[in-house]
């Protein structure tokens, strides 16, 4: 095991963005208002309908997830708790100071969930007076850190928490999903990085601004200074895959259970024997409405196109090209704002389907880059921690060293026809 020594520094990722009232010295004054928390959306239409021009590096539309809503839930609803807090900050600040003692924010944070533009100086203060947070600022700490940068060092109280070394270099940290870009190594234009899970989370670098794209928001120095990452996705892609298998997979759940198998393996294998294009059976993939590039949450799914020739493994195939339909249209809709994806990296629990991967390859005609790491978060924590303590020059060099990729798809040509 690695001895405190051999610590050179330590990096941090949260979810964001976790929202936490406390007081000055960071006890919290009620529970976290957690990231998937919607319950500030009437807040969020508000800061919205304001129309602020901060709001175009955000689409103009406000996510009921973010600062300012859940900040100005707070002073509508408990304005006892928002009065009393000396500080209304996220888990990831509130983390940082527990690590070093010192109140510091993320630039990657703010950044993404706080509505803050440094192209446009900072925050909006016309859009804060708007919605009548003039004060909220005033809640906020005062040093605002890149990600992975600052002069933190581990406190004496958190090292021997930790069992480590008083004075080894904390990163400054951020947001889980765009650490665990950094760990797939997705660190230059024009690289996008593809988290899979229930719902997939697209992020990409680009050298210049990207606006009025179909994505939730083009995020100035979120990572890397200088450079701008956009970020999309799409609400339902294997939460469709597992409403699939909860209630239309008895047979396959049945003989996975006599096999040894996953049931899972056993969908992929019956999908497997049917062509691309599942001889003729559409999916769209709006169980959950669509995230990019249409921003409607409305849509619905659907099956088009079922005859009694279909079968199960038509079915789930169908799911898997409507998914990678939706992140063509995603990159269709990015490269017509003028970002061409040089390098498409994939990661998350759906990246384990071999099967998955190859029609999101053949669907986009574009080669997915499989890290070998799977758990690209704490890697990426790691890889700024790195970089802090001095290990490496900035991130492009450690993601080169620090990453190692385990396999890269190819497209198929001869699949191409069906799916165009």
């Amino acid at each position: 095991s690695a001895k405190p020594e051999d610590v050179a520094g330590v990096g941090l990722d949260c979810t964001a963005c976790t929202v936490i009232a406390c007081a000055l010295d960071g006890t919290p004054l009620r529970r976290p208002l957690l990231w998937m928390d919607q319950r500030s959306y009437r807040e969020a239409a508000d800061i919205s309908a304001t129309k602020d021009p901060s709001l175009r590096w955000v689409s103009g539309v406000v996510s009921p997830e973010w600062m300012l809503p859940k900040a100005l839930w707070l002073k509508r609803n408990e304005p006892d708790v928002y009065g009393r807090a000396g500080r209304i900050v996220e888990c990831t600040d509130w983390f940082m100071r527990r690590l070093t003692g010192a109140w510091t924010l993320s630039l990657n944070n703010i950044s993404v969930k706080w509505n803050y533009a440094r192209p446009d100086g900072g925050w909006s203060a016309a859009l804060l007076r708007k919605v009548g947070l003039d004060d909220l600022p005033g809640k906020w700490p005062v040093r605002i850190t890149p990600l992975g940068k600052g002069e933190a060092r581990l406190s004496a109280a958190a090292a021997a928490e930790l069992g480590l070394k008083p004075g080894t270099p904390v990163a400054q940290g951020g947001i889980d999903a765009y650490l665990g870009m950094i760990g797939m190594g997705a660190v230059e234009p024009g690289d996008m990085a593809m988290i899979m899970g229930s719902s997939t989370c697209h992020l990409a670098n680009s050298a210049a601004p990207l606006l009025g794209s179909g994505m939730s928001g083009c995020y100035p120095d979120a990572v890397a200074e200088g450079t701008y990452t956009l970020e999309g996705g799409q609400t339902a892609t294997g939460s469709i895959l597992d409403w699939y298998r909860r209630h239309f997979a008895g047979n396959e759940a049945a003989e996975a259970a006599k096999t040894g198998k996953h049931v899972y393996d056993v969908l992929d294998a019956k999908a497997s024997a049917v062509p691309p294009g599942c001889d003729g059976l559409v999916c769209l993939d709006y169980w959950q409405g669509n995230r990019c590039p249409l921003k409607d949450p409305r849509g619905r799914g659907a099956f088009w196109g079922l005859t009694l020739a279909h079968g199960p493994g038509h079915v789930f195939r169908s799911i898997y090209e409507a998914t990678a339909y939706g992140t063509r249209h995603i990159l269709e809709d990015v490269r017509a704002h003028g970002l061409e994806i040089k390098r498409l990296f994939a990661g998350g629990g759906g990246a384990k389907s071999r099967l998955w991967i190859q029609i999101h390859a053949d669907v986009l005609g574009t080669p997915v880059i499989l890290p070998r790491e799977p758990e690209a978060c704490a890697l990426g924590s790691a890889l700024i921690a790195a970089v802090h303590a001095g290990r490496f020059t900035g991130l492009a060099e450690a993601a080169r060293e620090m990453v190692r990729i385990a396999e890269v798809v190819e497209p198929r040509k001869e699949t191409r026809a069906a799916y165009d």
